[in-house]
């Protein structure tokens, strides 16, 4: 059965997600021989051994660099550009509702903000038919982003097709049908076509012989049957729309058997599992076929890595460092250590950024066409990082979606020196599947409030930001990412705003927030960037103040804003000792003991329990929700490898659950069977769900009051932002 990659995500595709492949993993940047000194100082250190496997160098970030090559002309086949970023073509939420204004502004933005080169992700031609429709909006597409000097390209993902069940007629079929979709598309004025030949998609199923079970001239047998299918699809492609119609390949440039599911244990890895091992495409492999494509035709390489069965990890490789110390960790109680994975090539000491520079390196060796590759290639967040890998000739050009969609004014601030200036992305994967409270295909930016949600129920009615009608003195109460965002937003449309902080600094949460989780997500980067903005917007700052009603009544605002946070709930256990509980805030200085009970299923108790696990403690979770309510507020593929890797790491959960008592060194758990159990407990981590705070709203009388963030509805980071965001707008 052929699946339209829509039809993939929505139906099939998204049972099997949610079951799929998801390990942890970290690396090393190269491989080193085994010194015996340092393992012993590794166990004798305060961390588990696991977190020294891969260790990270977070000093990579300098920004010295003028970035005169990332800004310097090149050329995509017969488009000529003057810089070195791509939007690539991996997906939004905005084709979902079909072709809208939504839709269409999306895609403008980014060539307003200086993108250049966009690609258009698959999704938007449903089932390879070009309508009447898609023809007027692609062209509409077309011509405005044209005005902003950008080009546009589209990928062609043909999903869901198992190659041993075509014939040879099928084939050429679809090879036809992408020769149409190019003749479409070249009508409609875009320049472009990308042949996506790397995951669950076609030209992948033939290029690899882990998929790859022909045994005719489009099987496995050689370098040119298994890029048969590629090569005569860029051939016909040339042939009807010339030459100077631009054709990339996106391709697997390396590929390992990263298989390993939650439901993948050392018992049970059978050859289900293991055997595709044997079969992956080696860098040496994928060289030999990228010299096929060169000769047939192609223009460029998108070059992307290859984890057997693992989607997520596809386009966001850098989800095998989603986990802060222990890098090199994975499902139940395997190592991961990428000095004996793909082939010792990939750079895995700054958290995932420019993963595959050293890998696509070969392949520019080797071809003569531009070669560009993604994963966390984001040069303002490290900018010497990235320009000396594009003057190096490492690689030609970036492909990048999720720092464009944070902030689609990426390109001309970096251009201008604004760097300071630009939302970053924090890693979290919010954009490509939800948490569960979501209950949606994909989800929502965590830091762009804007991101898929424009045009839609309950989101904001446009893109642009309206100036204020009238003026209003604006009095906002907390200065953390939900306070922060309606300040600034308010204050950008005109508002007089004034933000009260009752502590010394900004923040709220993040800093703690990021002190927990290291800095992978970039928190702190995060907190500068609203700091920042809160300056450039003209927001009055007004810290170690706490506001209570008699202030606010003093103030007289015309609108107030309250972002104070919400209210840990309390937890009594019977039989507690003095100090048995320990406040969540406290839990990385206070002392412990070796048996920890972490009480709650949040995204924060999910955090301390993987801190105090790497820091070799003997942590056990309970808590009163169900086992569905885990982690939560996680988005679902962070979710994956954190779940994983905790109970790799021992980890045990009683969901459902309660503490009937405490006793000397233990406490008694009730269980959702019904039965008791007993477990070993020094001291317990209060992590419950936060509660709202309608304390300062009910002392006031304001007539326009908010109330936003934990203080409305404790979740998380991203609907503490959309809060933000919307109240800033309703002003």
């Amino acid at each position: 059965m052929s699946l339209s990659r829509r039809q993939f995500l929505t139906g099939i595709g998204a049972a099997g997600l949610a079951t799929g492949a998801a390990s942890l993993a970290g690396c090393a940047p190269k491989p080193a021989a085994v010194d015996t000194a340092k393992e012993t100082a590794a166990a004798a250190s305060d961390v588990i051994a696991a977190a020294e496997l891969n260790p990270q160098d977070y000093d990579y970030r300098s920004a010295d660099s003028e970035l005169s090559t990332l800004f310097s002309p090149w050329k995509l086949g017969s488009i000529e550009l003057n810089h070195r970023m791509v939007k690539s073509a991996a997906g939004s939420a905005t084709y979902l509702a079909g072709l809208t204004d939504e839709l269409f502004q999306y895609y403008v933005n980014f060539a307003k903000g200086g993108v250049e080169m966009i690609w258009v992700e698959g999704e938007v031609i449903e089932g390879g038919v070009i309508s009447d429709e898609l023809k007027a909006f692609g062209k509409k597409l077309s011509d405005e982003v044209k005005k902003y000097g950008s080009h546009l390209g589209y990928q062609w993902a043909h999903m869901g097709v198992d190659p041993s069940t075509l014939s040879v007629d099928d084939i050429l079929k679809i090879e036809d049908e992408g020769v149409a979709i190019a003749q479409g598309l070249k009508d409609m004025g875009f320049e472009a076509i990308e042949i996506n030949a790397a995951g669950f998609n076609m030209g992948e199923k033939f290029l690899s012989r882990a998929y790859n079970t022909r045994t005719d001239e489009y099987g496995a047998a050689s370098f040119e049957n298994r890029a048969r299918f590629v090569t005569e699809s860029i051939e016909k492609i040339k042939e009807a729309c010339g030459e100077d119609f631009v054709v990339q390949v996106l391709m697997d440039c390396i590929e390992d058997n990263d298989n390993l599911t939650n439901n993948a244990t050392l018992m049970n890895l059978d050859n289900t599992i293991t055997a595709p091992h044997n079969t992956v495409t080696t860098v040496e492999e994928g060289i030999e076929l990228a010299k096929l494509f060169e000769a047939a035709g192609c223009d460029s390489l998108h070059l992307r890595l290859g984890p057997l069965g693992n989607h997520p990890c596809q386009f966001g490789s850098d989800l095998y460092f989603i986990l802060n110390g222990i890098e090199g960790a994975t499902g139940y109680g395997t190592q991961y250590d990428f000095n004996r994975h793909w082939q010792g090539q990939l750079i895995g000491n700054h958290s995932g950024a420019g993963m595959l520079l050293d890998v696509v390196a070969r392949y520019k060796e080797a071809v003569s066409i531009p070669c560009g590759t993604v994963t966390y290639m984001d040069p303002a967040h490290a900018p010497d990082y990235f320009e000396q890998a594009l003057a190096d000739g490492k690689a030609d050009f970036y492909m990048m979606t999720r720092p464009l969609t944070v902030d689609t004014e990426y390109v001309n601030k970096l251009r201008d020196g604004r760097r300071d200036e630009i939302a970053p992305c924090t890693r979290c994967l919010h954009c490509h599947i939800g948490s569960n409270q979501m209950n949606a295909t994909m989800g929502y930016c965590r830091v762009n409030a804007l991101t898929q949600r424009v045009m839609r129920e309950g989101g904001p009615a446009t893109y642009e930001l309206p100036a204020a009608e009238t003026v209003k003195n604006v009095m906002v109460v907390g200065a953390g990412p939900a306070g922060m965002e309606a300040a600034r937003i308010a204050a950008a449309r005109g508002h007089k705003v004034t933000l009260y902080e009752k502590g010394s600094s900004v923040g709220g949460r993040l800093e703690f927030a990021s002190n927990v989780k290291g800095p992978h997500e970039n928190l702190d980067d995060f907190s500068a960037y609203l700091q920042r903005q809160l300056e450039i917007t003209g927001v009055e700052l007004v810290t170690d103040k706490e506001v209570d009603a008699s202030l606010v009544e003093s103030v007289a605002p015309d609108a107030l804003v309250i972002a104070t946070g919400g209210l840990r709930d309390t937890l009594e256990v019977p039989g507690a000792a003095d100090g048995l509980v320990i406040d969540f805030e406290q839990f990385m200085t206070a002392d412990l003991g070796e048996n920890v009970v972490v009480w709650g299923s949040n995204a924060q108790a999910f955090d301390a329990a993987l801190w105090l696990t790497v820091h070799k403690k003997n942590v056990t979770m309970v808590t009163p929700s169900a086992n569905a309510d885990l982690d939560k507020q996680q988005s679902q593929h962070a979710m994956r490898f954190m779940t994983t890797a905790l109970y790799a790491l021992g980890l045990n959960v009683y969901p459902s659950a309660s503490i009937k008592e405490a006793r000397e060194g233990e406490i008694v758990v009730a269980t959702e069977t019904g039965t008791e159990v007993t477990v070993a407990c020094d001291a317990i981590v209060n992590g419950a769900d936060m509660l709202p705070d309608s304390s300062l709203k009910d002392a006031t009388s304001v007539a326009e009051t908010y109330v936003i963030g934990d203080a409305a509805e404790p979740f998380n980071i991203a609907m503490a932002i959309r809060g933000g965001n919307d109240v800033g707008r309703a002003l």
